[in-house]
């Protein structure tokens, strides 16, 4: 079983923004994931509604972890008081499978779950550097993207426009 917050990345991940695939094309394919992510039992089926409600908790996670106002989909969760609180899902099924999902947001690994900050990517990760720093899913891809892209601006920034002449008197 996955941690948390690993869960919550490989749902996230099921759709790459850049290369525009989609893992959950389909309400069979929804029970797939969930089912190889134990988040369902084997009789267990997914329907358009449940395949919509997938999509939007997917979206509306991958914008609060880039800090924008998200409406998530409700779902069958509730508050369990133990040892701290901890919201757990109240129904089975594919509904239940979101819920977990949903849930698995407060276990306290949150922080460490991000988007690469390259606006066209947008794939999850999970940050394990010791002060939460990075930024990118991949340095030698994304990073090495963003850093060209501000370098060249930079210069181009600094060079004169051809035939301006600053030398006026």
């Amino acid at each position: 079983m996955l941690a948390p917050a690993e869960l919550v990345r490989d749902f996230l991940n099921t759709v790459d923004l850049e290369a525009g695939t989609e893992e959950l094309t389909s309400p069979a394919e929804l029970a797939v994931w969930l089912r190889e992510h134990h988040l369902i039992g084997p009789l267990d089926r997914a329907g358009d509604d449940d395949l919509a409600t997938a999509v939007a908790l997917r979206e509306g996670l991958r914008a609060v972890l880039r800090r924008e106002p998200a409406e998530l989909p409700l779902l069958p969760l509730r508050v369990a008081v133990g040892e701290r609180p901890e919201l757990v899902a109240v129904e089975g099924g594919v509904a239940g499978g979101l819920a977990r999902i949903s849930a698995a947001v407060t276990d306290g690994s949150w922080e460490r779950l991000k988007v690469c900050a390259e606006h066209g990517c947008q794939w999850a990760f999970v940050d394990v550097s010791k002060n939460r720093s990075r930024s990118w899913c991949s340095m030698r891809v994304c990073g090495n993207r963003t850093k060209t892209r501000a370098y060249r601006a930079r210069k181009q920034g600094s060079r004169r426009p051809q035939g301006s002449n600053t030398d006026t008197v």
